[in-house]
């Protein structure tokens, strides 16, 4: 690393970066370049990984360790490649690496051994330690495990569950000892939830310990962070003044509006999950049996295991759940008005396939589909956004799609905790009888009032360039990795890149972690215009 450190914080802080899990390359690129720009910085950097001391984290995934494997507790295979890959990349960087099972005792152990044994199954999902969620985190790493969206049908779900769960138990102890010992002032944590970084996070906030979590965001070269806590709550709570007040001038509007024609096709995106989509959506709408010269209201779902965690605004208790009432609400209908359920595609082309379908759920239940729903399955190629256009309306539970599709000038309804829920510009529902009011009034004899579209406007701008914070440096190299275009630690300097000074001053001083694309001579430096 270069000496000595520039523009020192004051007074110095010290700073961990608990990616803890070296298995993701986003992760320990990402965390390497922040650490060398925060010492840099003037701070005091340490990083933690774990070293095969969990029994089951978010990398466990069941082509790496089978339920049987996970039962026989035998030491994973890939935990040791999980800590060679983090190792490898952090000792270059010269800084002290903590490991997890110096700060668990075998005490510790035992006890997370013993609660994780002894908690009746169906309480583990609400069990918290000192306040401490941890059969929440535990609950949601195992849904993300099996890929699905409960343990019903899985025979190895609650031996599964209790690993992730001891897993969240002994986290906490380490936490708690390496805070203790090391006396870090922020904790830097990818993702911010599962096990263990949810534990991770939800530990420091606990012990008084600033968090600060990021992922990569849908656009090239960036990524979201946020203070406190995952960004999955924080985008549900972000202050409205953060965006309300920006003004959309032409230039604005054709920036977003050419960003949000990019989407269609990933131009510029490094997430995304149609390679081809078709826009001609009426020939597409007529095989599955609907009448595209009719109205229709599009049912927008999400990946039935993605992130299911407590949330307080929910609607209905499951997406599920949600669905199948709306389809039993639409089969009463006699006016002609359609649905039409998009199955997301990332049941079948995301990180995780999912094992639990939506389309063979509804089927349980629905044997036959009343004649005014129609299905659109996730391999179906057509433009989820030549669908939404087209739609009288579109209901969403959680889907992020919803900044997009209201941004287009389309009427949004919220039946779950959207990131636009709350925002002034979609139709939020509360209770199954506000759901089912709100239906009844469909389909909208206007679209959405000139307010409401301004609103959607800025948000949308708000959400895609100024809390997407571009690092141009960092790009895509294979099918799943990351490559650093940077020749020394004078890249890293305050001055070079705006996107690495906002996420330098937000970890040292709180500052947001907004970058004023506004300001900027273009909102994200090095994109291709759609």
């Amino acid at each position: 690393m270069d000496a000595p450190p520039a523009n020192p914080a004051s007074p110095r802080l010290r700073v961990c970066f608990a990616t803890s899990t070296g298995g993701y390359d986003h992760a320990r690129v990402l965390d390497g370049i922040l650490a060398r720009a925060l010492a840099l910085r003037g701070a005091e950097v340490e990083m933690l990984l774990c070293d095969a001391a969990l029994p089951a984290c978010q990398m466990t995934k069941m082509g790496r360790a089978s339920p049987d494997t996970l039962a026989s507790r035998k030491p994973l295979d890939y935990c040791r490649e999980c800590h060679k890959s983090g190792m490898k990349e952090y000792d270059k960087l010269g800084f002290p690496v903590q490991q997890f099972s110096n700060y668990i005792s075998p005490e510790a152990a035992e006890e997370s051994r013993r609660i994780a044994e002894s908690v009746p199954d169906a309480d583990i999902r609400h069990y918290s330690k000192d306040g401490l969620a941890v059969g929440d985190h535990a609950y949601a790493g195992t849904l993300r495990y099996f890929a699905s969206g409960n343990l019903e049908n899985e025979p190895m779900g609650e031996i599964v569950l209790r690993r992730y769960f001891e897993a969240g138990l002994r986290t906490i102890h380490a936490i708690r000892a390496l805070i203790e010992a090391r006396r870090y002032d922020v904790i830097i944590a990818h993702h911010g939830i599962y096990i263990p970084q949810g534990m991770i996070c939800e530990t420091a906030r606990k012990l008084g310990v600033r968090v600060v979590s990021y992922n990569p965001a849908y656009r090239k070269h960036s990524f979201i962070f946020s203070h406190h806590q995952s960004y999955h709550f924080t985008m549900l709570d972000e202050p409205s003044d953060h965006w309300q007040a920006l003004a959309m001038t032409p230039k604005r509007q054709q920036e977003i509006a050419a960003y949000l024609a990019s989407r269609r096709s990933g131009a510029n995106d490094w997430i995304w999950f149609h390679d081809k989509p078709e826009e001609d959506i009426a020939p597409l709408l007529r095989t599955i049996g609907c009448n595209p010269d009719k109205p229709y209201v599009a049912l927008l779902t999400s990946v039935v295991w993605d992130a299911q965690l407590h949330y307080k605004a929910n609607a209905f208790p499951s997406m599920l759940d949600w669905i199948k009432e709306t389809i039993a609400l639409w089969s009463k209908r006699t006016d002609g008005l359609q649905l039409v359920i998009r199955i997301h595609p990332a049941e079948i082309r995301g990180m995780v396939i999912s094992r639990q379908k939506v389309a063979d759920e509804l089927k349980k239940t629905f044997p036959q589909l009343p004649r005014n729903v129609f299905i659109l399955p996730p391999e179906n190629q057509a433009s989820t956004y030549a669908l939404c256009e087209k739609a009288n309306a579109v209901i969403i539970y959680n889907t992020k799609t919803g900044v997009e599709v209201a941004a287009a000038g389309v009427p949004v309804i919220v039946a779950g905790e959207a990131w636009v829920r709350g925002k002034g510009f979609t139709t939020d529902v509360e209770n199954r009888e506000d759901y089912a009011r709100v239906l009844a009034a469909l389909p909208r004899t206007e679209g959405m009032s000139e307010i409401e579209k301004l609103r959607a406007e800025q948000y949308a701008y708000h959400f895609f360039f100024r809390r997407m914070i571009p690092l141009p440096f960092i790009r895509p190299a294979g099918t799943s990795g990351f490559e650093v275009k940077i020749k020394n630690d004078k890249e890293l300097m305050p001055g070079c890149w705006p996107g690495l000074d906002i996420i330098c001053n937000g970890i040292l001083n709180e500052a947001p972690f907004i970058y004023p694309a506004e300001t900027m001579d273009m909102p994200f430096p090095g994109e291709i215009a759609a």
